[in-house]
């Protein structure tokens, strides 16, 4: 091999080189995107998760109308559905209300909305929101019905 193909070699090589590191910094700067993106719908699942478990009745009334927040109300006493709307939690936190301080630069929003019945069934629609670090938004929604709610004597309380 001579100088000059050697030369010309190096050349080759060089620019190959320089076009895949540049394409592999490109996949490497995206890579946190997915992570994100997982994090915020297993965030949003797991708050779902937890609202859709509550009672859709207000244990201490009867009233399956519209939904309002329940203010200064502490979450480890949220007890219905109706008490999850309006929920705007700054970092993550868990069913009594601690923080998980591993994900305080996520944010929470809840809404909570009552639907015209269903064949005669009140149902109420959730909708979870979650906003990862970098501003994305992912929102998950879930249905609540009135149903199997019975009272201490066994009476059916869903209207």
């Amino acid at each position: 091999m001579t100088l000059v193909e050697l030369v010309i070699s190096i050349m080759i090589i060089g620019i190959a080189a320089a076009a895949l590191y540049s394409a592999m910094a490109a996949i490497t700067g995206r890579s946190a995107d997915p992570m994100l993106r997982q994090q915020s719908l297993a965030i949003a699942e797991g708050y779902l998760e937890e609202i859709l478990f509550q009672p859709y009745l207000d244990p201490t009334t009867l009233n399956a109308g519209a939904c309002a927040a329940t203010p200064g109300l502490p979450r480890a006493r949220f007890d219905d559905v109706c008490d999850y709307a309006g929920l705007n939690d700054s970092g993550v936190r868990d069913a009594t209300g601690a923080a998980v301080t591993a994900l305080s630069s996520y944010g929470v929003q809840v809404s909570v909305t009552s639907l015209a019945d269903w064949n005669g069934v009140p149902a109420r629609r959730i909708d979870v929101t979650v906003t990862d670090p970098a501003g994305q938004r992912l929102q998950l929604s879930g249905f609540r019905t009135c149903y199997g709610e019975v009272d201490d004597s066994g009476a059916d309380r869903c209207p």
